[in-house]
């Protein structure tokens, strides 16, 4: 059965096991391979061992792929980095592109690639370095520069009791940008307007009036990447306030890193807003009660008209359960 490995490998378990300063115990008699200088971002930085370097890597992009050995004994946490990229070194909080597969490591199966979520033809996808949610990948991509491709061992135990052990094999390609890339728009009469920091970070001032009844949406700016498809995962940047007073409730900016979710798992205003936008645009949407918080009793957003612009920076499709 293929998994999602962003909802069924990044739990809490892994990120305890992964993220809490334990580091694979390399194997001194190991073949050398390159490794790239620990910093003080780095939230596991595992070293090789025999198991990561008896894995055997082919290929790169899309035909990305690993033979396992029988002999690997998923005793710690081991990570080889089989090339090395000439980029800067990937951290956490940063969102890239990239390949992976990921293995089954007691049967070699093939558990997912990322071709299977890719929004395009290339196969690749982004992966946004954030250990609360993705800690799996951070642990393997970590302070290694853009470019490298690594191989990684991670015992059964890190997933629970009675778990296989898995293996990850992945490629980074670039940085993607935080801010929306696409072509500017004309703004629309009416709306909220919107100004961008150097870094593009907005600040929206509210009309003083009353609020609209319906969903109102605007681009400001038009990206010509892939299309966001209903249950996709998107890759924002985003800032949300309060029509009543202007007042910002929620911003992915402020947290300093991006965010990742389905557009199914948010309230529909914020669905309608980003489903059939493309990759690179910025979106721009008013969202009354009745498609937000309204119907969740108690909430402290139940009675608030909403206004969020959201920078759409990547896109992965849901894998296919089998």
């Amino acid at each position: 059965m293929r998994i999602r490995p962003f909802a069924a490998l990044s739990v809490v378990a892994v990120s305890t096991l992964l993220l809490a300063g334990c580091s694979g115990s390399a194997d001194p008699n190991a073949t050398p391979t390159p490794t790239s200088t620990a910093s003080s971002e780095c939230l596991l930085d595992a070293q090789p061992g025999a198991d990561s370097d008896a894995i055997e890597v082919t290929g790169s992009g899309a035909d990305l792929a690993a033979t396992l050995p029988d002999t690997l004994a998923f005793e710690d946490v081991e990570r080889t980095i089989v090339t090395e990229g000439s980029g800067d070194d990937v951290v956490s909080g940063d969102l890239v592109s990239g390949f992976y597969t990921l293995y089954d490591g007691s049967t070699g199966e093939v558990l997912q690639d990322s071709s299977d979520t890719s929004a395009d033809d290339s196969g690749a996808v982004p992966i946004i370095m954030d250990p609360q949610q993705y800690s799996l990948f951070v642990a393997a991509l970590e302070c290694a520069p853009v470019g490298s491709t690594v191989a990684m061992s991670i015992p059964g135990s890190a997933f629970g009791e009675g778990a296989s052990p898995v293996v990850i094999v992945a490629e980074t390609t670039d940085f993607i940008p935080t801010s929306a890339d696409g072509a500017e728009q004309d703004p629309v009469d009416g709306m909220p307007t919107v100004e961008l920091d150097d870094d593009g970070a907005p600040t929206i001032t509210v009309p003083a009036e009353e609020p609209p009844t319906e969903v109102q949406i605007a681009e400001l700016k038009k990206g010509d990447g892939p299309v966001v498809e209903s249950g996709d995962t998107v890759f924002v940047q985003y800032t949300g306030v309060k029509w009543s007073d202007g007042s910002v409730f929620d911003s992915s900016w402020d947290r300093g890193q991006p965010t990742a979710f389905q557009t199914t798992g948010v309230v529909a205003g914020f669905q309608q807003a980003l489903e059939g936008q493309t990759v690179g645009s910025q979106v721009l949407v008013v969202i009354p009660p009745e498609f937000g918080y309204g119907a969740s009793e108690g909430h402290e957003l139940q009675d608030e008209t909403l206004v969020f612009v959201v920078d759409i920076l990547g896109v992965q499709r849901a894998a296919a359960q089998q």
